[in-house]
């Protein structure tokens, strides 16, 4: 059983937690609406890198978040990473402390900016480099995914709760693949091709693709990047991995073996799948690494 740093109660936290959470819905709705209405969207970008927007969305709701939990628990020994300080190069080491919030203000960027409604916050606590609290919160969707360390529910902003549904779907051919509407390269349509998936659902945000697999939408996502091209970091994966896993779902290397946070510029590199049950993980991973070795595609 984890313990939690000392005068930090699990409950207390999730409580805080939601309450922020809610408020930085209330921010990105407000964004995404002017956006929405808005003939001119480079007035709400704080960037130029069309491959890495930044909104000032993203920026408002990284500073409330990171507000909030200095100032609710100031004398806690904790450190936050955050997607928005590394690129301003105000978080300049690689090296995890035993407790680590990871937090993307606006995961889907993209998605935010085109308006489909496919964006989400993602927020995790990680205890020894592995992801133990998570927070995905869907604003458009209303929904605020929460995982406590033991499990993981959906609440409404009403409070109500809503209970994930994994499917049992377990060959490929059964399966709904949910995969990127913005990142998607070569060798990822060439291996999605070559597996014969039911369906093939689009969105984006790594969150969002996640809680569709918790809702039993679809079944399956597999993240491919290749050398030289970039690749998702730890803030994309630390809290939808918890909301997953601790629901019996996965998110593995292809070779089944466990994320690691705090590497080299924070990626996570290779092909990395996350899938609806656990117990079925590992024979899924082979069976795309097979095909991935057959048709040489990480070659291509």
């Amino acid at each position: 059983m984890i313990k939690l740093p000392s005068g930090v109660d699990v409950g207390n936290l999730v409580h805080d937690l939601r309450d922020f959470s809610w408020e930085a819905s209330d921010i990105l709705l407000y964004y995404s609406q002017i956006l929405k209405d808005s003939k001119d969207k480079s007035n709400f970008l704080k960037n130029v890198d069309n491959n890495e927007p930044v909104t000032i969305a993203d920026l408002k709701v990284n500073d409330i978040i990171i507000q909030k939990i200095n100032e609710k628990y100031k004398n806690i020994n904790w450190e936050i990473l955050s997607e928005e300080n590394v690129k301003k190069d105000t978080y300049n080491t690689t090296k995890y402390s035993e407790w680590t919030w990871v937090l993307d203000p606006l995961d889907g960027t993209k998605d935010f900016i085109q308006g489909t409604g496919n964006y989400a916050m993602h927020l995790a606590l990680n205890y020894k480099q592995n992801p133990y609290i998570g927070i995905v919160l869907i604003p458009e969707k209303d929904e605020l995914w929460i995982a406590n360390g033991e499990r993981t529910w959906c609440e409404k902003r009403d409070g109500s709760i809503m209970k994930p549904h994994l499917s049992n779907h377990k060959t490929l051919e059964e399966m709904i693949l949910v995969t990127s509407k913005n990142h998607r390269n070569k060798a990822l349509k060439n291996l999605i091709k070559r597996i014969d998936f039911k369906e093939v659902h689009t969105m984006g945000s790594i969150g969002c693709k996640i809680a569709n697999i918790l809702r039993g939408e679809s079944d399956i996502y597999i993240s491919l990047s290749t050398p030289g091209k970039s690749s998702p970091k730890d803030w994309d994966f630390a809290a939808p991995e918890a909301i997953l896993i601790e629901n019996g779902g996965a998110i593995t290397n292809l070779d089944n073996e466990k994320l690691s946070y705090g590497n080299s510029k924070f990626e996570q590199r290779g092909v990395i799948i996350a899938s609806n049950n656990k117990e079925n993980h590992k024979l899924v991973c082979l069976q795309i690494k097979k095909v991935i070795e057959e048709f040489n595609i990480l070659s291509n």
